[in-house]
């Protein structure tokens, strides 16, 4: 996991459809995409998730389902994205296939610790920074506690929460692989140019070395 994650929130996306929105967001250079859907019906998320997978196919982009294992089954993704609350992970990886991306969100140190136990591609380090568009989390992580848990995981980071333009590049110094943002892109008035000033930022912080 590394580069940009780009997690959709429709009530964030100014009018715009959320495929035009996804499709910009790729060709900004988002290297992963998440759909995370919190109120709409299964049959709706299903057919939503099939639509937006086949937009991907050309670009090679991953889609990620936000905690629904079921819906990421039904049309293919390539992965999903499970919280503290959401299906175990044992059970998610049986069902999902070891080829699967699976990530985990963190919130508390005793998250991190149980997470090294598993074989998740990635964990969520969630939130970095307060954000309106999480409010159900325990703790806000932090750049410290960010690079507290890049000290000692062995799992690639994905850091969200509260991250765009103006502290991406500390966000990225301070230890994790991959930044997800929601309303930096969502909302933007150009959301492929917005994508492409983060994903700028984030490839110039990874590489130039830490002094």
């Amino acid at each position: 996991m590394r580069g940009l994650y780009f997690v959709t929130d429709r009530g964030l996306c100014r009018r715009k459809p959320l495929e035009e929105v996804v499709i910009q967001a790729v060709k900004g250079g988002a290297s992963y995409v998440q759909l995370r859907e919190k109120d709409v019906s299964t049959r709706f998320f299903v057919e939503e998730a099939q639509r937006i997978k086949k937009l991907l196919e050309p670009y090679k982009v991953p889609l990620i389902i936000n905690d629904r294992v079921d819906v990421a089954l039904a049309c293919g993704a390539e992965g999903v994205h499970i919280g503290q609350e959401d299906m175990p992970y044992e059970i998610v990886r049986e069902l999902m296939g070891q080829k699967a991306i699976v990530g985990l969100s963190v919130e508390t140190w005793e998250d991190v610790e149980v997470s090294q136990k598993l074989d998740v591609n990635y964990i969520g380090v969630s939130p970095v920074f307060f954000t309106p568009t999480k409010t159900d989390t325990k703790n806000v992580w932090g750049l410290d506690g960010l690079a507290k848990i890049k000290a000692f995981s062995r799992h690639p980071l994905v850091a969200i929460g509260g991250i765009n333009e103006s502290n991406v590049h500390e966000v990225v110094k301070a230890g994790t692989d991959c930044i997800a943002v929601v309303s930096a892109i969502c909302a933007a008035h150009d959301p492929e140019a917005a994508a492409r000033r983060i994903n700028d930022i984030i490839c110039s912080a990874l590489t130039v070395p830490n002094i």
